[in-house]
């Protein structure tokens, strides 16, 4: 019997679908990404985080949703890793992400690297040079963290890009954040 908060699932599982951790037998990363995207109700931040954490590609997951095509939720499943991103370093940047492409922006790439500048942002698009940053408590509480991303948006305004930051609070306003992101984005020549 499980404890109370946890539910058990039994299936047959194949042998490429479990694999050794601790000495003890356990799903794999591909086949755990395969329930979690079938029978969670908002599984990407879920499998952004599992994708992140483990190096699982969903292509891995697609060739399980093709061996068991009829269990209920695959469906579901298939359009989950349509937009899942190992990219994503937060839950909240994974809702950040899908706020603007379920608002008609383009997909966003995660994680850009600026190797020159020794930065990162956390989502944007290379060619209109627009990034897209979370900035979660610690960015507006710690001092230091405060002062190195003045720092670090000034880089990438001197290399020429854009910046929209997004605050927590604004995560429930999401119309506005489409449409900042949007005016960013046909300004610099985007056509949506």
């Amino acid at each position: 019997h499980a404890q109370p908060g946890i539910v058990v699932h039994t299936w047959d599982l194949a042998s490429d679908e479990v694999c050794l951790a601790a000495s003890m037998t356990v799903t794999t990363p591909a086949r755990t990404a395969f329930d979690i995207g079938r029978l969670k109700p908002q599984p990407i931040p879920i499998l952004d985080a599992l994708f992140n954490a483990t190096g699982a590609k969903p292509a891995d997951v697609v060739a399980l949703a093709d061996r068991h095509a009829g269990l209920r939720g695959v469906a579901r499943l298939r359009a989950a890793l349509e937009l899942a991103d190992g990219g994503a370093e937060s839950p909240q940047e994974s809702r950040l992400r899908l706020i603007l492409v379920k608002g008609g922006l383009p997909m966003p790439e995660t994680q850009i690297e600026f190797r020159d500048l020794r930065i990162r942002i956390d989502m944007g698009w290379r060619e209109w040079k627009v990034a897209v940053e979370y900035d979660g408590v610690q960015h507006w509480s710690d001092r230091r963290q405060r002062s190195w991303d003045i720092d670090r948006i000034a880089l990438l305004e001197a290399a020429g890009w854009v910046v929209v930051r997004v605050s927590a609070e604004m995560m429930g306003r999401p119309n506005v954040i489409v449409e900042r992101v949007r005016a960013r984005l046909r300004a610099a020549g985007c056509l949506i």
